[in-house]
């Protein structure tokens, strides 16, 4: 990997900086012993002779013994390097997971509405594992390598310097092309796990929307769609593994020549009586050792380039910026009275295309302020503003007087609840979900809240009542009890402003009286802030809103709204003639 790369991938080795100290040590011992093999074998070789009737057999046997013991005590410690390597590349990928998901909770909520839930999915899970690898395998067989490579060449420099001068051609050789190669391939491993990170978002989105894909009928579709993502990553993958494949038997071929050279050299030399049959028996041994790891090397480049990539996608995640922090002045929000100002407040997620263009509203404390308008009109930008996922572009949004800005964003976010269309339903018992907003409530907190928004009878039917355990965002429970829970969720955190985004459009009539009901006990002593294309849900609103081309285009109540006889007017004749 590249030095770049290594550096920013330190600061999580640091921690394991004892252990990989030590580790060196243990290598380096294990390829002495390893190293010293071969030339006990020559000797071994030497004291058989070459003579009928003059073997040594002592000789003989404390060489090869001596070999024996060398092999084990060496395997023995590579053992040991192995499984400490292991628990350092375990180690260093929990680290870099942790780092990952501790950064996406600092992001913008921008970064979010940009980047596919699988290709993030894939940095956390696949590109952490595959640096993982590296660590826990790769460098083992590249410090075992190197110090192979060096200490054989000494060992080959020892034996016979003339014989030696063979590999002054192909080393250089062989590293001129593995360099070539490397530069090659990196952008190719890079875009193989881009590939791979948008075929998992595509496959996340689609397991994620079975029941639309069902209900509409598009599964073919959506198999071409699956078919093109996955023919682009099995593509990226093969050209990647075709360009670094093309490097073993490259290298192969030039050590495989080297050692042709040695046996016809050494022959002559051991002919000659400049070599003894030990010596030259050694010598190839070495040459083995010495051209093996080069060989690996090459097929080893493939795992370094992927590993190269990965970890080039998780530092990139780290280096994002995280959501800007609160200003050295902020106002700590302990509580709101609730009074909302929207003040000529421009926006656009694309500021050449703006949704808001000057939006003035004002909400007082303790009213239920509704905005309606057709889709696209910017009413779900206004809650993103407001939460401060988003900064406006001009204008300001004020709460009781401050700007939104100026209070610190976790506590801004505290004092306001919201509940959305889609709910958010985690995997856990219905009271870890109740409480998900309150991590200290009580079961009695937890029940009190669950009356209120006239879910508790519902939950005391189920077999496990309170204890049940939710999966997949709340499959086997209805749209309109899910957004029961979340309204005794926003209950039990005991904000002073609640949102409610759609709370009541994908209910029957029934369980809308019922969210009805929930809701009103939920803005008791709170103001409200409703978005809804059902008119029916708003008609009680002390204001309501229409917002049409960026901009407030009517707003009053229900009965001054339809006397005027404009937006709203029509809105509802259409809903209800």
């Amino acid at each position: 990997m590249r030095t770049e790369l290594f550096r920013r991938l330190a600061r999580f080795l640091r921690p394991y900086a004892v252990q990989l100290a030590v580790l060196p040590v243990l290598l380096v011992v294990t390829n002495l012993l390893a190293l010293a093999a071969p030339l006990l074998s020559g000797w071994a070789v030497d004291a058989v002779g070459v003579e009928a009737g003059k073997v040594d057999f002592p000789g003989v046997f404390r060489n090869c013994g001596g070999m024996l013991a060398c092999y084990g005590l060496s395997a023995l410690l590579n053992y040991i390097v192995a499984t400490r390597l292991l628990r350092v590349g375990q180690g260093v990928s929990h680290d870099l997971r942790k780092a990952a998901f501790d950064r996406m909770s600092e992001l913008p909520v921008e970064y979010f509405d940009t980047h596919p839930a699988g290709d993030l999915i894939s940095r956390i899970c696949y590109d952490v594992d595959t640096v993982n690898a590296t660590i826990s395998t790769d460098l083992l067989q590249i410090g075992t390598s190197v110090l192979t490579v060096a200490g054989s060449f000494m060992m080959l420099l020892l034996i016979s310097p003339r014989l030696t001068l063979v590999f002054f051609v192909t080393v250089p050789l062989s590293a001129v092309l593995t360099r070539f190669q490397m530069k090659r391939v990196h952008p190719l491993f890079r875009r193989r796990s881009k590939k791979l990170g948008a075929l998992n978002g595509f496959a996340e989105e689609r397991i994620d929307r079975q029941r639309a894909i069902r209900t509409y009928g598009v599964e073919e579709a959506d198999l071409r769609q699956f078919e093109t993502y996955n023919r682009e990553a099995s593509e990226a993958y093969y050209q990647a593994d075709r360009a670094s494949a093309a490097l073993g038997p490259s290298v192969n071929f030039i050590n495989n020549v080297s050692l042709a050279a040695i046996s016809m050299f050494g022959a002559v030399m051991y002919l000659g009586g400049g070599l003894s049959l030990g010596s030259l028996s050694s010598f190839v041994l070495y040459s083995r050792k010495f051209s093996g790891p080069i060989r690996e090397a090459a097929n080893l480049l493939s795992e370094l380039q992927a590993s190269a990539a990965a970890a080039e996608r998780v530092l990139d995640l780290l280096d994002e910026q995280p959501e800007a922090g609160d200003r050295p002045d902020a106002v700590p929000a302990d509580h709101f009275q609730g009074d909302i100002t929207f003040d000529r407040v421009e926006f656009g997620y694309d500021p050449s295309r703006p949704v808001l263009k000057g939006f003035t509203a004002r909400i007082k404390a303790g009213s239920l302020a509704a905005v309606v308008g057709p889709t696209g009109a910017g009413k779900t930008t206004l809650v993103s503003l407001l939460l401060r996922f988003y900064e406006p572009q001009g204008g300001s949004i004020t709460i009781d007087g401050v700007p939104v800005g100026r209070y610190s964003r976790d506590g801004l976010r505290r004092r306001l609840a919201l509940v959305l269309q889609d709910t958010w339903l985690f995997g856990g018992t219905i009271a870890e979900n109740i409480a998900y907003g309150a991590p200290g409530a009580t079961r009695e907190q937890i029940v009190e809240a669950a009356k209120a928004a006239r879910i508790h009878r519902f939950i005391t039917s189920l077999p496990d009542g309170y204890d049940t355990v939710l999966t997949d965002g709340g499959a086997g429970i209805s749209k309109g009890q899910r957004q029961l829970l979340a309204i005794a969720r926003c209950l039990l955190t005991d904000a002073d402003i609640v949102i409610l985004d759609e709370a009541t459009s994908n209910v029957d009539t029934e369980t809308e009286g019922e969210i009805s009901l929930a809701m009103e006990h939920l803005r008791q002593g709170r103001t409200c802030f409703v978005i809804a294309h059902r008119l029916a849900t708003v008609r009680n609103a002390d204001c309501i809103l229409v917002l049409d081309q960026g901009g407030v285009a009517e707003q009053g109540t229900h009965g001054e709204l339809l006397e005027a006889g404009g937006i709203y007017a029509a809105l509802y004749a259409a809903q209800w003639g």
